[in-house]
């Protein structure tokens, strides 16, 4: 024994996948129309336009905007239309949602830039365990991706992974 410690996982050919580390940089943060409804219950158009006109709408520079309403109210179309017309000089995207949802969206937006055909006849691990909560349907729509030219397809870690796809 020559005392020499080998990394088997380095050598394994195995090509681990970590959403964390590829995520491009995007900030994902809400804006809530209720406080600009009459008595929380109904959206006034003048007021509403007021509102809209007077209101800083730098605090969103280059962030991604998830627009919603907290009161159980009947918002006009046109009323997100607004919002998303303020938004769009400063924001980096704009959705009338949750954040988990735009963050979601963002998410299919990035896999989209991937190149399947970089990863063909590869052993590939998507990594689970990160920081950051990640939707299942942002692995499930990786593996559809991923699955057509990809030797091997599991999720964990190296040391310890699920399999997921192999192909005969």
């Amino acid at each position: 024994m020559s005392g020499e410690i080998v990394n088997k996982v380095a050598t394994s050919g195995l090509v681990t996948l970590d959403l964390e580390e590829l995520k491009p940089q995007w900030e994902v943060v809400s804006f809530d129309i209720a406080p600009w409804l009459w008595q929380g219950l109904a959206l006034k158009e003048k007021d509403f336009r007021t509102s809209a006109s007077e209101f800083d709408w730098s605090q969103f520079e280059g962030k991604s905007v998830a627009v919603q309403c907290s009161a159980d109210a009947i918002i006009p179309l046109w009323a997100w239309m607004l919002i998303s017309s303020k938004l769009e000089p400063h924001a980096a995207h704009v959705m009338v949602g949750s954040e988990a949802e735009l963050s979601t969206m963002l998410w299919r937006a990035f896999i989209q830039t991937l190149q399947p055909e970089d990863y063909r006849d590869k052993r590939v691990i998507l990594k689970g365990c990160s920081k950051e909560s990640i939707s299942e349907s942002i692995y499930a729509e990786l593996t559809f991706r991923l699955q057509p030219v990809v030797k091997t397809l599991m999720f964990g870690e190296p040391c310890s992974t699920v399999p997921v796809f192999k192909r005969r």
